[in-house]
């Protein structure tokens, strides 16, 4: 046993889960879209792969705008994606006002189609109006010496993305838990018809709750570009599979459930992909989601579903 433990490869183990955190990490972000905009109006918006690459277009061109000014590169990466979240988070409200709302006393058929459609659009937009062709983000994010020492296994753009998201993911929780906004959003989550019959503006927290989840993809749209600098149009469809694949494995509608998910989701695929094979590295994303729609649809935090009176 001992001598096992000893034969082990503990660099490739550390290597892979840094990995698996970092893509869990992505997944997590775009999956807490997903998973505020169902808690509260229960429409999986299938077009929030493409605000999440829409943010990484975004990021790509202010920073190609400001390059000139010669600011350090890690200013200029905060800055494309300070104005990134902006627009995506404009994106989002827009999105909602023009596609969803007006579909909100139809059945639910509607909204599902329209999001796809939406979708559609958003990514043929993209294509025409910037290009087919990959693209690659020209800064990396420079190498902090503190780090020098587990650099082959942990490097800077790793514990950028990591360490944002988690901020992220913890600011957004203790928002939902005890601002004014928050509260309304949990309300209007559990109860609609009632929050508004307490005075609750129900349009303007589902038109907050679009901005907030698209200002989230737009994250982790600038985060993944110091990962994998070269992308194209199509960045947003898999990974927004993925992400809601991460939703329904948390628990679609929980917001922790929507962080583990991610992670763990992360963790699976980069472990799968390490120790058996990287061409499989999809279908083992989608064989959990199978598993758990089969075993424990309301996933691993969720509840199970109760009707709304």
């Amino acid at each position: 046993m001992l001598e096992t433990l000893q034969n082990f490869d503990w660099l490739t183990l550390g290597e892979c889960t840094v990995n698996g955190l970092t893509r869990g990490s992505i997944y997590a972000l775009i999956a807490l879209g997903y998973t505020m905009v169902y808690g509260i109006i229960e429409l999986i918006n299938f077009a929030h792969g493409e605000i999440y690459m829409i943010g990484a277009f975004t990021a790509l061109i202010i920073s190609g705008l400001l390059g000139f000014l010669g600011l350090p590169t890690l200013g200029l990466i905060v800055i494309a994606g300070l104005v990134a979240i902006l627009y995506c988070a404009a994106y989002g409200f827009t999105m909602e006002k023009i596609a969803y709302k007006p579909l909100r006393g139809a059945n639910r058929l509607s909204p599902l189609i329209s999001a796809i459609g939406v979708s559609i659009f958003l990514l043929n937009y993209v294509q025409l109006a910037q290009t087919s062709q990959y693209v690659i983000f020209p800064y990396n994010i420079p190498d902090f010496e503190f780090l020098e020492p587990i650099a082959h296994i942990f490097d800077s753009a790793s514990f950028i993305l990591i360490l944002t998201s988690a901020l992220v993911m913890t600011g957004l929780t203790l928002f939902i838990r005890y601002t004014r906004l928050g509260k309304a959003m949990r309300a209007t989550a559990q109860n609609r018809k009632m929050a508004m019959l307490l005075g609750i503006d129900a349009d303007k927290i589902i038109s907050a709750t679009f901005v907030i989840g698209s200002a989230l993809a737009a994250v982790g749209g600038v985060l993944i570009l110091s990962r994998t600098p070269q992308f194209d149009f199509n960045i947003g469809f898999l990974a927004g599979l993925k992400a809601f694949t991460a939703a329904v494995l948390g628990g679609i509608g929980s917001i922790p459930g929507a962080m583990l998910g991610g992670i763990v989701l992360g963790l699976c695929e980069s472990y799968a992909t390490m120790y058996v094979s990287s061409d499989y590295e999809n279908v083992f994303a989608f064989c959990i989601l199978i598993l758990i729609l089969i075993f424990r649809p309301s996933g691993l935090l969720g509840k199970a579903k109760t009707e709304k009176v």
